[in-house]
């Protein structure tokens, strides 16, 4: 196993207040996430597994507890701190590939560099690098429309690594793909897992499940089971 400590949650809670109802979404949780794991997070509906997302993703705070990124505690930052956290240390996937129609695939590869202010002749570099990475080298000019649904969350991966991420986070990646495309897309997650990379998962879906090494069950806003595979 991976001794470097990338993810820390101590104790963490989070609460809503829904008018007069407190919910209590995360009740507690302790855990420690290591570089190089390939991490599913599961659980029925209401469970906590989007808080756990948004946590993770720098989306939102602990209502108690802390939360360590990369040896940082990011619990308390401001709103611009943590986007610059999102921008420089972590990955996005998302079911609907969240793409800009306008733009070509290497375009749309490049947008987080772009806002980095990374040179042109850079970005442009890097984004063709990893579209064939994600084995999309004969379609850098199509645009997301020209696209099939597996290709163009191919799209997203390769977004996703272009910071060089600490953390990729996919949340229910394959959910709006046949089962054809959504097996592609797992072999790549099980291709940059073996590069070293960093993944957590979130899926309902066991058979997606069964490919990451450590599987997370919530119930309740706690962790009912955390298995190393």
């Amino acid at each position: 196993m991976p001794n470097d400590c990338i993810v820390k949650f101590e104790d963490v809670r989070k609460t809503y207040q829904m008018g007069p109802v407190t919910v209590e979404a995360l009740r507690g949780v302790s855990l420690d996430f290591f570089a190089g794991e390939y991490i599913s997070i599961m659980g029925p509906s209401g469970c906590g597994k989007s808080t756990m997302l948004n946590l993770l993703g720098c989306l939102d705070r602990p209502t108690s507890g802390r939360f360590l990124l990369g040896g940082e505690d990011v619990s308390r930052m401001t709103d611009d701190a943590l986007s610059s956290i999102r921008g420089a240390r972590l990955g996005f996937i998302f079911q609907s590939y969240n793409l800009i129609q306008q733009l070509t695939v290497v375009e749309n590869i490049e947008i987080p560099l772009y806002y980095q202010g990374w040179p042109e002749g850079d970005s442009r570099a890097l984004a063709k690098d990893l579209a064939a990475l994600v084995g999309l080298k004969d379609r850098f000019d199509h645009k997301p429309f020209e696209l099939s649904g597996g290709q163009q969350q191919r799209v997203a991966i390769a977004r996703a690594l272009v910071n060089d991420p600490l953390v990729i986070l996919a949340d229910e990646p394959t959910g709006n793909l046949d089962s054809r495309s959504g097996a592609d897309i797992l072999k790549v997650f099980d291709e940059l897992n073996s590069l070293g990379k960093t993944l957590i998962l979130v899926t309902h879906d066991e058979s997606i499940s069964r490919h990451a090494k450590r599987a997370i069950r919530l119930r309740d806003g706690n962790v009912e089971s955390d298995l190393r595979r």
